[in-house]
């Protein structure tokens, strides 16, 4: 459970006003002191990530943050970043000792979004009456729990309210690959190992789908794209299904016929992460790029360009060649999300491999309500080469697809 990727764990965000007791509640949650607690208001000052497997719900992220009714300017900032946690938030604590208006702004704020939330009744010990878990009770919360972390009382009750209150079926996910094959069938992995390749290690998502293939019972060959030809020939029938990077897709569909279904490992994660069909318009909104048009390139991790960076390199090369439209380039990394998207005509965000699939949701529900297109990076590659609808054809029977 320990390796579990964080972008494969439930998600729980602990909110609520400074001094409240946030922080103390996680460390008696998870009977251990993982965050710095003080008397002083505001010790919390940026959200603080701690991967944990929390039975019987198993592998979560919890994520405490700083206090919603913080001042000044450097507050200002916190609060900001602690509202953008809502944005990967798929369970919510909100943690209080007075129900007061900043309490009501982050329950609507959960409630507008969907996302089931537990108020953590604290300071039981010093309040002397319970008007507190009254008031939070008409909050829309799955639970309110009187509890005191400094005494431990409620503290297993609550843990057990989280625990009810998780949804089961996170942002309603996908599987990654194995709805697209069948017990015994041969998918052929096609992985480059070039310089984005991690040393010594398989990408996420390639081991993610090899995962999903062996749970399905089902057969894989993975192989580099110089083996592609030696492969095939080898084979005494075409393989099922073939899954390869995206900067090898021209390869691949060189070297196989007509009847071979083929897809690559981004257009997995376009599904597998995000709101497929939405990001299939994305990718045809392409050709009406004109001049002038701001795009932006958004990538999850930050990892160190490359020389032949695939989002820094070959998406805005490809953009420039095939366009013709003298279109601006812009590109963030890790959570830096532009607050202002309507200033750009399209967004093409990479597979989203760090991230849960609640905060890539959430980018694309930001990118719709802006009115701005968003893709991701494989349907880019797939649509400029001419072949999205040929990437598309596994998915037919499973999906519908734009156009």
């Amino acid at each position: 459970m320990n390796k579990t990727p964080k972008g494969l764990r439930l998600h729980i965000g602990i909110f609520g006003r400074r001094n409240v007791g946030k922080s103390s509640i996680l460390n008696a949650l998870l009977k251990q002191q993982v965050a710095i607690v003080s008397e002083i208001a505001g010790t919390t000052t940026d959200p603080v990530e701690k991967v944990m497997e929390l039975k019987p719900i198993g592998p979560v992220v919890f994520i405490d943050t700083a206090g919603i009714d913080d001042t000044g300017s450097l507050g200002k900032s916190r609060i900001a970043k602690t509202l953008k946690v809502v944005d990967r938030t798929e369970l919510a604590i909100i943690v209080s000792d007075e129900w007061t208006e900043y309490e009501d702004q982050i329950s609507g704020i959960l409630e507008k979004q969907s996302i089931p939330f537990v108020v953590a009744a604290n300071k039981s010990d010093l309040r002397p009456d319970d008007c507190l878990e009254q008031m939070a009770k008409g909050s829309g919360a799955k639970a309110v729990v009187t509890a005191s972390a400094l005494k431990g009382t409620g503290i297993d009750k609550l843990r057990t309210e989280v625990c009810n209150a998780a949804p089961r079926d996170p942002t309603g996910a996908v599987p990654m690959i194995s709805d697209l094959i069948s017990e015994h069938e041969l998918v052929m992995l096609v992985m480059p190992i070039d310089a984005e390749a991690p040393q010594g290690r398989l990408k996420m998502l390639q081991v993610n789908c090899m995962r999903e293939i062996l749970d399905k019972n089902a057969i894989f060959m993975g192989i580099k794209e110089t083996e592609l030809a030696r492969a095939l020939a080898g084979l005494q029938s075409v393989p099922d299904l073939i899954v390869c990077d995206s900067n090898v897709l021209d390869q691949v569909i060189a070297a196989i016929g007509p009847e071979v279904k083929v897809t690559t490992f981004s257009i997995l994660m376009s599904r597998f992460k995000g709101d497929f069909e939405e990001l299939i318009r994305g990718a045809e909104a392409i050709d009406f790029l004109e001049a002038g048009d701001k795009v932006l390139i958004a990538e999850a991790c930050t990892h160190h360009p490359f020389d032949d960076d695939i989002g820094r390199v070959q998406i805005p090369n490809l953009l420039k060649r095939e366009s013709n439209a003298g279109i601006q380039v812009e590109i963030c990394a890790g959570r830096d999300f532009p607050e202002k998207l309507e200033d750009y005509k399209l967004i093409i965000h990479c597979g989203a491999c760090v991230f849960n699939r609640q905060e890539m949701l959430s980018r694309i529900t930001r990118a719709k309500a802006a009115g701005v297109s968003i893709t991701n990076y494989g349907l880019t590659f797939a649509h400029l080469h001419g072949v999205l609808e040929r990437t598309l054809l596994p998915f037919k029977t499973k999906v519908s697809v734009a156009g």
